[in-house]
């Protein structure tokens, strides 16, 4: 097809016109502006349609394969519920969007980019197909090698004349994002085998041991949200504390003395540990009293429990506090406790009949 094209235009003589496509003019002057040439335009509209939408198929998958072998975040190969690679669509939807926007939705601008990554994918994919016969030599390989040869050659020089003739109308912007890509694509591979080095993976671990284990529980009033936690913390943990933060104003010590008396009268058979904090802070007070606890028995596993409330409705959730919210992340980026966010679910009461 790419012979028979470039044939057709150099024996009709056919230059480049502003508003007028190439392949237009090249029906036009085959078949004349009758019914044919409105068939190719139609064609041609149909298969651009149907090469975009083959590009949120596809690319998809490739990021997943990718993904796969560790050249790009994992999270690419992962599947919605719809059976779709759903960040893989995202991304390219993100990407498009902006090249849209950037070029103001100038064809000038982006057929040269679609052109070159045409030709640079067919170059690679030809080529590919080359070393995969030489690999195989089944029969004819030699005869099919060179024919995917000869495809590989015509479409890496159609990229190599595309990216010369088009350097200052966008095509530079491939000749920059193909390093960039490639060496993403290396930072990302060589980080997963830290990682898969770190973790151990390929090689049997040790056989699991059981240590002691201690549980925190971070709470600021009593109630039956507090209840449950330590309901489910008991049932976690050999040990079980719970921690209160109490900041150095008249109104929070007073609040911080009420709890310790109700918590007195309550008597779960968990103590409550006052945490003093100089600042109106939550997070890191706590984070800070499970750094001194792992420091003074290193042997003992720590979890912290944090208690949340999960409202009925999801508007709702704009009336939290997100003090859950708050611990967890001092919690995960001071220390080497695991974090456990226990969901206390609010239903709606049954209707009264």
């Amino acid at each position: 097809m790419l012979i028979g094209l470039s044939v057709l235009i150099s024996r009709f003589g056919l230059q480049p016109v502003e508003g007028v496509t190439v392949l237009a003019q090249l029906a036009d002057a085959s078949f004349g502006h009758h019914l044919a040439f409105y068939v190719v335009q139609f064609a041609t509209m149909v298969l651009l349609a149907l090469s975009a939408n083959t590009s949120f198929g596809g690319l998809p998958v490739l990021l997943r394969l990718l993904a796969r072998d560790n050249y790009l975040p994992h999270v690419f190969g992962l599947k919605a519920d719809r059976q779709v690679h759903r960040h893989g669509v995202l991304a390219l939807a993100a990407v498009s969007a902006a090249l849209l926007v950037l070029s103001r939705g100038d064809t000038n601008t982006l057929v040269p980019l679609f052109a070159i990554g045409v030709f640079v994918g067919f170059t690679i994919a030809q080529t590919g197909m080359v070393i995969h016969w030489h690999g195989v030599r089944g029969p004819k390989w030699a005869g099919k090698a060179a024919l995917n040869g000869l495809g590989a050659l015509l479409t890496g020089v159609g990229a190599v004349v595309v990216t010369a003739t088009k350097f200052h109308d966008g095509a530079w912007l491939i000749v920059v994002a193909l390093p960039l890509l490639v060496t993403g694509f290396e930072c990302v591979h060589r980080a997963y085998a830290r990682i898969g080095e770190r973790l151990g993976i390929g090689r049997i671990p040790e056989p699991p041991r059981r240590d002691r284990s201690l549980v925190v529980v971070p709470v600021s009033s009593l109630t039956r949200l507090t209840s449950e936690a330590l309901t489910a913390a008991v049932s976690l943990g050999d040990e079980v504390r719970a921690v209160t933060v109490c900041h150095p104003d008249a109104e929070d010590r007073i609040r911080t003395e009420a709890l310790e008396r109700d918590w007195a009268l309550w008597n779960p058979g968990v103590p409550l540990v006052r945490v003093t904090s100089q600042r109106r802070s939550v997070g890191r007070p706590v984070a800070a009293y499970v750094r001194e606890v792992a420091a003074a028995d290193p042997g003992v596993r720590i979890t912290v429990l944090i208690p949340e409330v999960e409202p009925a409705h999801m508007w709702q959730r704009l009336l939290q506090n997100q003090r859950g919210a708050v611990v967890a992340h001092a919690v995960r980026h001071e220390t080497g406790a695991v974090i456990c966010r226990l969901r206390f679910r609010l239903l709606d009461p049954p209707l009264k009949v």
